[in-house]
């Protein structure tokens, strides 16, 4: 009985010395426990806060939704762990938290252990990340005014989904711009080109269209050709061209344009 007792006081010493919130839960999601992270964060004392449910306390995007971890760790019988926000005294709070069934000695389960992990600086270098992340995709894919009404988009590098989805973006924000008719992407420094690769320029190329403007493909190398040929893939109407210059030259055709040269 005195170890039990030790064991359980040391047990109850090591979650208030946590420096992350604890907190337990009865069936009805009412607080039975909260360490001193936990009270701290509250700033509210065990008094306070024990029979509360914890849905009042925390007001997480979660709580009274199916998407609550501790709800469903109970149901499921299982460990669960989500991203969440809590709003505490109007401050939003990013948190990672995990909920587990609570169980009684015959194994029945009466109630749920939650902890949780702030994640603010976690998420503000996530945030930071995918800044930079979009910077460097937007200066890697300039979108650039050519000529009068004819846009100029260099595409270099690897030709992904998500690099597709940012090419389609900035040549559609900048032909509504620009007004512009005619549009060059011009693929010379694209790492390969295969089946996927070739897909999304269709789509791109619909897209434009879509929007009232002609586009034209430039940079198609021999070795480019020759493998759009063993794909067996067909850019359709697709105007393609092996340098800018030609490009150039036919968007200002398709303007009723020509260069001249000065005597």
């Amino acid at each position: 009985m005195g170890n039990n007792h030790m064991s359980d006081r040391l047990a109850l010493d090591v979650l208030e010395q946590l420096p992350t919130p604890v907190m337990a839960v009865d069936s009805d999601l009412k607080i039975i426990f909260m360490n001193a992270a936990g009270r701290g964060l509250l700033g509210m004392s065990m008094d306070e806060i024990e029979g509360n449910k914890c849905a009042d306390l925390m007001n997480s995007k979660h709580c009274g939704t199916p998407e609550c971890r501790m709800k469903q760790a109970m149901e499921k019988d299982a460990l669960c762990t989500a991203r969440n926000e809590v709003n505490i005294d109007g401050k939003v709070i990013p948190i990672e938290y995990s909920a587990a069934p609570l169980k009684d000695d015959q194994g029945n389960i009466v109630g749920g252990l939650e902890y949780v992990l702030d994640i603010t600086e976690r998420v503000r270098h996530e945030n930071k990340l995918m800044e930079q992340s979009r910077t460097i995709r937007e200066i890697s894919t300039p979108a650039i005014k050519l000529w009068d009404r004819i846009v100029v988009l260099p595409v270099v590098g690897v030709v992904d989904s998500m690099r597709a989805w940012q090419m389609m973006e900035t040549m559609l924000t900048k032909i509504t711009e620009t007004s512009s008719k005619v549009i060059i992407m011009d693929i010379q420094g694209v790492a390969a080109v295969d089946t996927a690769v070739a897909n999304h320029l269709i789509r791109i190329t619909k897209a434009t269209k879509l929007m009232g403007c002609k586009c034209i493909i430039s940079g198609i190398s021999s070795a480019v050709a020759q493998t759009l040929v063993q794909l067996g893939i067909d850019l359709g109407e697709v105007v393609t061209h092996s340098t800018l210059q030609d490009a150039l030259t036919e968007a200002l055709a398709m303007l009723n344009q020509v260069i001249t040269k000065m005597k």
